[in-house]
């Protein structure tokens, strides 16, 4: 009896995480499959940066947060798929509890940045659009800089709370996460302290930060299409569609995946169905933002096509 109660108090010092380990026949073309999404995406995401650095015609606030953008989802991608690579490739599934903090820290920090990122480019557009004579000074180099500043300040502040309320839970056993990176919610089920604290602050914050950037990006892109359809000339329309219609494809994906996943039914699937839909936000939209961005600007092409001539020389 002593020794069963020594052990519930043993605090655990790894996670084993599960992934996609059930897919046995499966291991090595998954690894194919993800090791060729993590070098387009970072290949597409720092191109985008390196375009928006380069291109004196991509100095305007609508690219320098798209090269912020991209930036945070070349970070973003690279916290979560090499871990998941090592698994596939060594069948090693152990992670340290300070590796797994410092993973969970890092992805609530790129969630909530994304959050803001995006609030602020359909912000962006509104003005554009929306209020076109007055956007120059309204978003000046110094007001996006101040505002963006702003966002990764928020987004880290989060990230500390939340990661200093994990750090004083204990866990006790068992020890296996059923999820493919350290997230909040697999990790919480496997604490055997009173988690109703952090809950309620992750519940909190969750208001104060998602809720929030949805609501007010999903009202911007409404008044800018209220506006698009008040423009007389057909051209002019296509124009003013042509620039915000990307920031809707990724705001539709990002967010639409979110909801998926927290309505996704408590029941015996619910964890694959969560897996499943987490490789489309945490992956599969840092992968498809670049492309959508490339193929539907046609400065980004315009710079593209710039920068391939000068390395042909």
């Amino acid at each position: 009896m002593e020794n069963v109660e020594w052990r519930n108090e043993t605090t655990i010092m790894e996670f084993i995480l599960l992934g996609f380990g059930d897919l046995q026949g499966l291991q090595t073309p998954l690894f194919l499959l993800f090791l060729v999404i993590y070098i387009v995406t970072m290949a597409g995401n720092i191109l985008i940066v390196a375009l928006v650095v380069t291109d004196p015609q991509l100095h305007t606030p609508m690219y320098f947060f798209l090269g912020n953008l991209s930036c945070l989802e070349t970070c973003y991608t690279s916290t979560i798929l090499p871990r998941m690579l090592a698994s596939f490739l060594t069948e090693d599934r152990a992670i340290s509890f300070s590796g797994c903090i410092t993973q969970l820290s890092f992805f609530v920090f790129m969630v909530t940045a994304e959050c803001l990122l995006l609030l602020l480019m359909s912000y962006d557009r509104y003005l554009a659009i929306c209020n076109p004579l007055h956007y120059a000074a309204l978003m000046s180099r110094r007001v996006c800089i101040q505002i963006l500043s702003g966002s990764w300040i928020i987004a880290f502040s989060c990230s500390t709370v939340i990661t200093f309320m994990m750090v004083g839970l204990t866990f006790c056993g068992p020890n296996k996460i059923d999820h493919f990176f350290c997230d909040f919610s697999p990790m919480l089920k496997l604490s055997c302290s009173d988690t109703s604290l952090i809950e309620l602050v992750d519940l909190i914050l969750s208001f104060a930060i998602i809720l929030p950037t949805l609501l007010l990006t999903l009202t911007s892109y409404v008044c800018i299409i209220a506006t698009i359809l008040r423009i007389p000339s057909t051209t002019g329309r296509q124009k003013a569609f042509s620039t915000c219609s990307s920031h809707l494809i990724v705001v539709a994906t990002f967010y639409g995946s979110l909801i998926i996943i927290y309505m996704a039914p408590k029941a015996s699937t619910a964890g694959d169905l969560r897996k499943v839909f987490s490789v489309f936000y945490t992956i599969l939209t840092p992968l498809f933002n670049p492309l959508i961005y490339s193929l539907r600007n046609r400065e980004v092409k315009e710079a593209g096509g710039k920068l391939a001539a000068l390395i042909r020389g």
